[in-house]
């Protein structure tokens, strides 16, 4: 079946958007429901085990609480396997959203709201996210994020990479808590610039032990996964690095997730309604950026990642459909972020586990969702004994994956232009914020290949 058997009006979309069984369930049939069943259940077992540590870490590297990063993996795939448009996308916290949620919390945190006003205000944008992204998925925009350049998106991913593992990095340092080391009081995360200036300012109270969990971390989540898909790498690394802290090396000052978020709850499920500061310019201008981030982030990844997966799995039946994946995205941003989660969307690593894991339905997206509340819920004393230079090393691991030379490659054979843009967005993203390097990007990229079209086309008539 293809993309054009989707309906093509706004009434028809909004039927399709809402029927529950439909094409996505089209590979459960009466007689092999028991098979796939099976299939699923064990791919949302892996997925599960594999995201609690990524969520944790997503959420903690985004300024936000650990068992908010747990929230928020759950239920986004519970909305986004009952509303989205791919058979197998795995929703949940993403590193693409990481420094724009970091930079909202950073910026409206310090600035004399509460940690809950501010994520608040974090509800607020993303629920205005998600009404912009459901009403582009009625009225068939999903088609257009296959505009964005591959090298813009390439380099987009390299520079969220390279941040995300610079940010990171004085977790495995062992200086993440450097307010009881020092007796400053400064905000636990910062930006790029702050980090760096942190960790190499403060190289003398480095924990030798925090740097060998941390490469212990790296190394374990990286190779297990590689030997087979069915051994949850992250989960043995976590497990590992937190017995070994908690024996072995438990007099060498290591840096605890409690130590700086204190216990975690294991009744997750908690309302945070939105919140708007007071009106000015400046607030203005921070929601238009933060919901024009969040909306981008939302149906490029999501859009990247449902191809992906369809190619993975070697779909040869109904494809991803990109109106209802943008009508699920904006009932994910709406949703979740109330109920103390954050924005989310298509997690590409996720994606790909389920899928080699065997994934063949939706089902798997709501057996990865219960079984990761359920293993979080008896889990929650523990998970609070996880070095935070295990942390850092699960962070490093995920920026690492997200830079794959093959792509990088692909890009530098589609020319110099494809590869310097790719560079271009890169640096700026890294230097500079998301929203600068990838409209600045996109301006560049489109005006020289406009002004490269019309120069071609004087030629053509001139000759």
């Amino acid at each position: 079946m293809s993309n054009s058997k989707f309906p093509t009006t706004p009434i028809g979309r909004l039927k399709l958007f809402f029927t529950f069984f439909d094409s996505r369930w089209e590979d459960l049939t009466k007689e092999n429901w028991a098979k796939t069943v099976y299939q699923d259940f064990s791919a949302g077992l892996i997925v599960a085990m594999t995201a609690i540590p990524m969520a944790m870490g997503f959420a903690m590297a985004a300024g936000l609480r650990p068992e908010h990063g747990i929230i928020a993996g759950a239920l986004a795939c519970v909305i986004g396997r009952t509303f989205g448009g791919s058979k197998y996308q795995v929703y949940g916290p993403t590193a693409a959203f990481i420094p724009v949620i970091a930079g909202l919390m950073a910026k409206y945190n310090p600035e004399g709201l509460t940690f809950e006003s501010a994520h608040g205000f974090l509800v607020l944008v993303s629920i205005i996210s998600g009404i912009i992204l459901i009403i582009m998925g009625i009225f068939g925009v999903g088609k257009y994020a296959k505009l964005v350049p591959n090298s813009i998106i390439v380099g987009f991913t390299v520079g969220i990479a390279l941040s995300i593992a610079l940010t990171n990095f004085e977790d495995i340092l062992g200086i993440e808590n450097f307010k009881d080391f020092l007796g400053q009081d400064e905000n636990i995360k910062g930006g790029l610039i702050h980090n760096l200036s942190l960790a190499f300012s403060n190289l003398n109270i480095i924990n030798p032990w925090s740097i060998l969990l941390g490469l212990l971390t790296f190394v374990l989540a990286k190779y297990l996964l590689k030997i087979s898909i069915y051994i949850p790498g992250p989960v043995i690394a976590m497990g590992t690095a937190t017995l070994l802290s908690a024996t072995l090396l438990a007099d060498k000052k290591i840096i605890l997730v409690r130590d700086l978020y204190s216990s975690i709850p294991n009744n997750f499920f908690k309302l945070q309604m939105p919140y708007l500061p007071e009106m000015s310019s400046g607030v203005i201008f921070d929601i238009i950026y933060f919901v024009f981030a969040i909306v981008f982030v939302s149906g490029v990844e999501s859009v990247l990642c449902s191809s992906m997966a369809d190619r993975l799995a070697k779909n040869d039946r109904t494809p991803f459909n990109p109106d209802k994946e943008f009508f699920g995205q904006g009932l994910v941003q709406i949703i979740t972020p109330l109920v103390s989660g954050f924005p989310c969307t298509g997690a590409l690593a996720r994606t790909a586990t389920s899928i080699k894991a065997g994934a063949k339905t939706p089902l798997a997206g709501y057996f990865k969702a219960v079984l990761k509340l359920i293993m979080a819920y008896y889990l929650a004393q523990y998970l609070e004994m996880v070095p935070m230079a295990c942390i850092g090393g699960i962070l490093v691991w995920v920026a690492s994956n997200m830079i794959k030379p093959a792509e990088i490659k692909e890009i530098k054979g589609e020319g110099k232009f494809e590869f310097a843009m790719m560079v271009f967005t890169a640096v700026m993203v890294l230097l500079t914020d998301f929203l600068t390097g990838v409209l600045s990007a996109l301006i560049i990229y489109f005006v020289v290949k406009y002004a490269f079209k019309k120069a071609k086309g004087k030629q053509q008539t001139s000759h």
